[in-house]
């Protein structure tokens, strides 16, 4: 089987922010967990250059875009390097490659018929480059970025989005699971009957993007450009090499709610006209909201590369993973992070690795007792739920399961009390399987942590001396291996001092 997921194509007019990682990390998680299972797998982020926005921003600053554009993209590279998130390909919209393969998408909706000249005027918001109504602005302004869009009127190119009403009702139809979780595909298959209008596909008199190859007096309309990249990176990701045969149409786009209708009407409705099947999943998460305010790339408190260089990339992930329920909005804090680091991370897990591998060291001279695993229901029960769960795409849901082992060790150290054990020779066998116990409980749950903390599970499975083979099948009782040589596990996510997290 083939697992192909993807990021949004992010916009680099700021540094990523919080919001961003949160996408970057939920796809890393899935793709992560397939691996796990024995698919093949190929993971694609990247970043959309063509904006108008980003042409400006240049402009102002009296840089080449290209020169603009190298800079900014830096911080981009970094974030999944900085969430230990394990990217195939990081695709640029300036990539020859992708330029290439948009013409000639374009081109064969063009020669299907489905893209006219015309006339367009109209409210344009440059910062999601999108058009709106009047009646879709918000006291006239856009209602996402709520700033006043500019009026367009000129002479370009219209894809027939119209035409594609009644069969995208019907793919609805016969496909409920298009769209997840189903209160989004409720909003996208309402956006469709609500009735579809034809969209402008180029821009005219703008020198920056990709020109049209029949007309190259004008370029494609960014999401024009921009949302072929699930498909073009598949043609020249790996040199010499077409993936798309593989990979597609078993992709899974997930994406923020905000940019739903683009990827689940526009998206569909073009590679129908240019002759490609349709995704497999869009999903579409909620919002992070710091009380009741839409997280902002622009807010330095909430910017993700300095979150990563306080906690570390693994610390959020799992806070992205905990903090709301996937595909909800949430309200969370800056605070959060810190609590769910100290309580959950750094006390449920860590400390528990610590006094696991230091009973060993101390009892049992740092050996690993052979014995049977008393909690084997409920490693079973781990591994029969977390992949209904996250084929669910429910990553909250998964993680909560895989934590209700991480507590239920936690409870079997208090109940059985191996340091009382230790003290009574007539309990060795009781002190044996305790702590077999705990080492074979523990390596099960880093195992199924890995997508979540793909960083710390190898090194919990170092401390314990097992191997780092992170196979799903590794989530049963019983498979620890025989080891000495156990010594106590330095901190695995130690103390922060509040100074360092303001």
């Amino acid at each position: 089987m083939t697992f192909y997921v993807t990021t949004p194509i992010y916009y680099v007019n700021a540094t990523p922010s919080i919001g961003n990682a949160y996408s970057t990390v939920a796809a890393d998680v899935l793709v992560r967990h397939r691996r796990q299972r024995g698919e093949e797998t190929f993971f694609l982020t990247g970043v959309d250059e063509h904006s108008t926005r980003v042409y400006r921003v240049a402009l102002e600053q009296g840089l080449d875009p290209y020169e603009y554009l190298d800079q900014i993209a830096v911080p981009w590279r970094e974030l999944p390097e900085r969430l230990n998130a394990s990217v195939d390909y990081f695709l640029r919209t300036s990539d020859d490659g992708h330029k290439a393969f948009v013409r000639d998408f374009v081109q064969r909706i063009y020669d299907n018929g489905d893209i006219y000249e015309d006339v367009y005027a109209g409210h344009y918001c440059v910062r999601c480059e999108a058009f709106y109504a009047e009646e879709d602005l918000v006291d006239g302004k856009c209602p996402t970025h709520d700033i006043v869009p500019e009026w367009i009127e000129e002479k370009n190119y219209f894809f027939r989005l119209s035409a594609y009403q009644e069969r995208l009702l019907q793919i609805y139809d016969e496909r409920p699971d298009f769209v997840l979780p189903r209160n989004r595909y409720n909003e996208a298959r309402a956006f469709i009957a609500g009735g579809l209008n034809d969209f402008s596909i180029s821009r005219a008199g703008q020198p920056w993007g990709i020109p049209l190859p029949w007309d190259e007096s004008q370029v494609a309309w960014v999401w024009a450009d921009a949302l072929v990249n699930y498909l073009s990176a598949l043609s020249y990701a790996r040199p010499g090499e077409d993936l798309r045969e593989t990979f597609w149409p078993e992709v899974h786009h997930v994406v923020g709610k905000d940019i739903l209708p683009f990827h689940a009407v526009f998206w569909p409705a073009m590679l129908l006209a240019a002759g490609y099947e349709l995704p497999k999943h869009v999903i579409a998460h909620g919002w992070l909201l710091f009380g009741e305010q839409k997280i902002s790339k622009t807010d330095p408190l909430v910017q993700a590369l300095g979150l990563t260089e306080t906690y570390g990339g693994d610390a959020i992930r799992f806070w992205c993973a905990r903090a709301i329920s996937f595909g909800q909005d949430g309200s969370t804090s800056l605070d959060s992070i810190g609590e769910r680091y100290d309580r959950e991370l750094a006390n449920d897990l860590g400390n528990l690795v610590s006094r696991t591998t230091a009973m060993v060291a101390r009892y049992r001279g740092g050996s690993i007792p052979e014995a049977q695993n008393a909690l084997g229901d409920e490693i079973a029960a781990v591994a029969r739920r977390v992949p209904e769960q996250l084929d669910a795409w429910d990553l909250t849901g998964a993680l909560e399961t895989i934590w209700e082992l991480v507590r239920r060790l936690n409870r079997y150290v208090e109940e059985q009390k191996p340091w009382e054990q230790a003290k009574d020779e007539s309990l060795n066998a009781s002190l044996d399987e305790s702590l077999y116990t705990l080492v074979d409980g523990l390596r099960a749950a880093a195992v199924a942590l890995s997508p979540y903390l793909p960083d710390s599970a190898p090194r919990i499975l170092e401390a314990l001396g097992q191997s780092t083979d992170l196979s799903w099948e590794n989530v049963e009782a019983g498979r620890t291996s025989s080891a000495d040589g156990i010594e106590p596990a330095p901190p695995l996510f130690p103390r922060i001092e509040a100074t360092a997290a303001a």
